[in-house]
């Protein structure tokens, strides 16, 4: 359950605007569908116009609709987007799974999925090999985008200016670790990835691991998230052809149960 406790007063990141938004979108019930705008300040705990300027927003935005004769609103369209988006995501997973169990059989390398969060990668799924080599990076973590394969692979599908200001922009607000790539580094880093179908990395960022990415696609054609396979480095100075075809394979499966 999401916590109700909040208090900006009591912790200065916290968004008072954005509270109070949640706050009416999740006053609505399947047994509450429609308020008028004294109810939704009463159901959120706020005055009639301070719930009204939230209210506003959120009816100019789609997420609310009113209906001026009743003088009520309900939930809007742009809400399911939301719930799209999450429902999206746990399909991803459900259909991953199943392909990086078979991925980590063959090879007998762990296998991880993950997504780009800002310039950070998010492991959504680990099968960790049954000899237990391999990096230990667990489900959840959040490593820099810019030093990962998975990373890498969902960087080199932004376009050139998207990718600048996504850097810019992090490093304006200092949520980039200090071991992401000055920018021509990262430019020049984004061009070779954009050209190569996988991305290889050998102890470069986990000592002693080797990493091999492919990207995985929906049926725009986008990608929407990426598949490693990694295993102890032992001296290895590149990825066997056998695991990066079983990669690569992996992925295009994945990609055409995504609708690619």
């Amino acid at each position: 359950m999401p916590r109700t406790n909040l208090d900006p007063a009591e912790d200065r990141y916290l968004v008072p605007g954005l509270i109070r938004g949640l706050q009416v979108l999740t006053a609505f019930t399947p047994e509450r569908r429609e308020m008028s705008l004294s109810e939704i300040a009463r159901e959120i705990g706020q005055s009639r116009s301070a719930a009204f300027r939230s209210v506003y927003t959120l009816a100019q935005m789609g997420y609310l609709l009113h209906d001026e004769a009743r003088k009520t609103y309900a939930l809007g369209p742009a809400v399911m987007r939301l719930g799209f988006g999450y429902l999206a995501t746990r399909e991803l997973v459900e259909i991953a799974l199943p392909e990086l169990e078979r991925l980590r059989d063959e090879t007998d390398w762990s296998t991880h999925l993950g997504v780009r969060d800002g310039t950070l990668v998010l492991y959504m799924l680990r099968v960790p090999s049954r000899l237990g080599l391999g990096s230990i990076v667990h489900v959840g973590s959040r490593l820099p985008a810019a030093n990962t394969t998975m990373g890498r692979v969902l960087l080199a599908d932004l376009d050139e200016e998207t990718l600048i200001a996504l850097y810019r922009d992090a490093n304006a607000q200092r949520t980039t670790r200090n071991t992401a790539p000055g920018m021509t580094e990262l430019l020049a880093q984004w061009r070779a990835d954009r050209s190569s179908e996988t991305v290889t990395q050998v102890g470069s960022f986990e000592a002693g691991i080797t990493s091999v990415a492919a990207p995985l696609r929906d049926m725009s054609g986008k990608t929407v998230a990426a598949i490693n396979a990694t295993s102890a480095t032992e001296g290895r100075q590149a990825v066997p052809a056998e695991v990066r075809r079983a990669l690569e394979d992996t992925a295009a499966r994945i990609s055409r149960l995504l609708g690619n």
